[in-house]
């Protein structure tokens, strides 16, 4: 039936055709945009729950960082604009490019965890901020790559978007619940979810990270699959994995340098303009006018996922600051009275 009325539509251009069924497609987006959504709403109860434990030590720092994060929080009208213009997104890019992304933004994690050091609580919520659009890349990818070739793919996928739109929803109603009613619930110890956030909250955000390095992992496997299916020979693989790596190398050593000198919020304006700038002309050279087209509509994802949230990195970054400030108070007194004796 779909390709009886398709049959009667003109015929688009190669580089704006959808790589596989437009339903299935969309299917994809949903179960991206659902587990960027999944992510923010973690990662926001995560933060207030920091800032919940840090309020008896310093109550003016702790009132900004709850302005920062709780005062910013995208409405409903809005949430569902954000998600409906990220489902669009993702499932519009194609399954080639989202590889890409998912690659590139791999290699970028695993850098900048071996040269973290002793900033690694800062750049695992960094990472978890900057990885929106990476992670419904990575979804969508590996239910490209987990679904070729099924006899009902287009029910497969109706069930992992119904799933994930149940946690996503989930996820939003946990979020409401710890902003509205968290301390209510925690001093008067009748709210089971809150009992239970206020002697394990400290476990969001290890549990985000492991299933992030699940996801990616699975996500890196389909990648490569995905993108040497594209080759027919093993030369024209050599082609395109030889200056890719050198591209991927050259960006990663570059952005590292770059987030040490800058601010979190430009350095990571700065890291998206580099990156995706950097594999559109490798595109350019190596690639087709479908993966250039694609690109484009990564940036207008990656400004979806990040100007929402930008939040986020500021109430990261406030909460770093607090961290380092006692250490530095301790120091000075402890001077102080050492030249006194």
């Amino acid at each position: 039936m779909f390709s009886f009325i398709t049959s009667f539509l003109p015929n688009l251009p190669e580089w704006l055709t959808l790589d596989a069924n437009p339903l299935e497609s969309l299917l994809q987006g949903v179960v991206g945009a659902c587990g960027v959504s999944i992510l923010c709403n973690l990662l926001r109860v995560h933060l207030f729950l920091e800032s919940e434990r840090n309020e008896d030590s310093s109550e003016d720092t702790s009132s900004q960082k709850k302005s920062s994060h709780q005062g910013n929080v995208t409405s409903g009208i809005g949430g569902t604009l954000q998600f409906w213009f990220l489902t669009g997104i993702i499932s519009v890019v194609g399954s080639r490019v989202t590889s890409l992304v998912v690659l590139e933004f791999s290699l970028r994690a695993v850098s900048a965890w071996f040269t973290a050091g002793p900033e690694s609580s800062t750049f695992l919520r960094q990472q978890l901020v900057q990885c929106q659009f990476s992670l419904g890349c990575a979804l969508s990818c590996s239910l490209h790559f987990l679904h070729e070739g099924a006899a009902q793919r287009w029910l497969c996928l109706l069930l992992a978007a119904a799933l994930s739109s149940y946690m996503a929803k989930q996820a939003v109603r946990l979020h409401l619940h710890v902003r509205r009613l968290y301390r209510l619930h925690s001093s008067q110890r009748y709210c089971g979810l809150c009992i239970s956030l206020l002697s394990s909250g400290s476990t969001v955000l290890p549990s985000l990270n492991k299933a992030l390095v699940i996801t990616f992992t699975v996500a890196a496997v389909a990648a490569i699959s995905v993108i040497n299916k594209h080759f027919l020979s093993t030369t024209e693989a050599l082609r395109f994995w030889t200056p890719l790596t050198i591209c991927y190398t050259l960006l990663v050593v570059y952005m590292q340098e770059d987030q040490h000198r800058q601010a979190s919020g430009q350095a990571v304006l700065n890291t998206v303009g580099v990156r995706l700038g950097g594999l559109m002309v490798l595109m350019l050279t190596i690639g087709r006018w479908a993966d250039v087209f694609h690109i484009f509509m990564c940036f207008l994802g990656e400004a979806g996922c990040l100007i929402p949230t930008t939040d986020l990195l500021d109430a990261t970054s406030q909460e770093d600051e607090q961290f380092s400030r006692p250490d530095t108070e301790n120091w000075r007194i402890q001077k102080t009275t050492s030249h006194k004796r």
